[in-house]
């Protein structure tokens, strides 16, 4: 059995996804780059290490392209060690609860958390072949229940309810996960990479994907906890 790890990650043709796969290859791991534009995806896979990344159509708007690439990955592979869920959109119509558009709140939820979730469950079945699967969530600070309730808090006045309560429903699925996972040696934990200045937020941000990616890579790779919420400062609350 080929001992070199391998890992999905999603949406990595550009900003923290595309950096995350160049992390994960530097260390050794072979990356399967999932993209909406498989032309794009093929682009970033050659900027990687040569031999270390390919390439993968995969769209969340499209469970049949979550299926064709689960069953790409098992027969190429056999399994999937680590698996990235990093793609999601933010919708600038998004916005407070009395005033945010009801297509943009239900077009991110959408990509952000139902289709996370689909990936998730066509890939599990490849996760529990692997000696030590690991499942890291791209969350946000901005999805911790705690933090938007707090007026001291640095995310309070970011309100957007689509966005937030993706974030918050991925961070559910954590727990779940963690929990239905339990008697496997699979790990899974939710990850605040920071405020990125990405395509997502419209270049915004103190942090560049290459730092923004730091954190998920190191859990990717050891995953010594399980089922938590963290950022750069250490545990997020919930």
């Amino acid at each position: 059995m080929d001992t070199q790890r391998i890992a999905l990650v999603t949406g990595a043709n550009k900003g923290i996804g595309f950096e995350i796969a160049r992390q994960l290859a530097s260390a050794g791991v072979r990356v399967v780059l999932g993209a909406r534009n498989l032309g794009l995806g093929e682009t970033a896979a050659q900027k990687i290490l040569e031999g270390t990344a390919t390439a993968i159509h995969l769209d969340l708007d499209d469970h049949a392209s979550i299926a064709r690439a689960a069953a790409e990955i098992d027969a190429a592979y056999g399994r999937l060690d680590i698996l990235v869920n990093n793609a999601g959109i933010f919708d600038f119509a998004d916005a407070p609860p009395s005033s945010a558009s009801l297509d943009a709140v239900r077009r991110t939820m959408e990509v952000n958390f139902f289709g996370t979730l689909a990936v998730t469950q066509a890939m599990l079945p490849l996760l529990r072949k692997a000696p030590a699967g690991r499942i890291v969530n791209l969350s946000s600070s901005l999805g911790s229940l705690t933090l938007n309730g707090s007026p001291d808090s640095t995310y309070y006045g970011a309100q957007f309810i689509g966005y937030n309560a993706s974030k918050a429903s991925l961070n559910m699925m954590t727990v779940q996960l963690r929990e239905e996972l339990r008697d496997t040696n699979i790990v899974v934990n939710s990850i605040s990479p920071g405020v990125v200045g990405t395509d997502l937020n419209g270049g915004t941000g103190p942090l560049t994907p290459e730092e923004g990616a730091r954190l998920p890579v190191r859990f990717a790779l050891k995953g010594e906890e399980n089922g938590g919420f963290f950022e750069a400062d250490g545990r997020t609350p919930w």
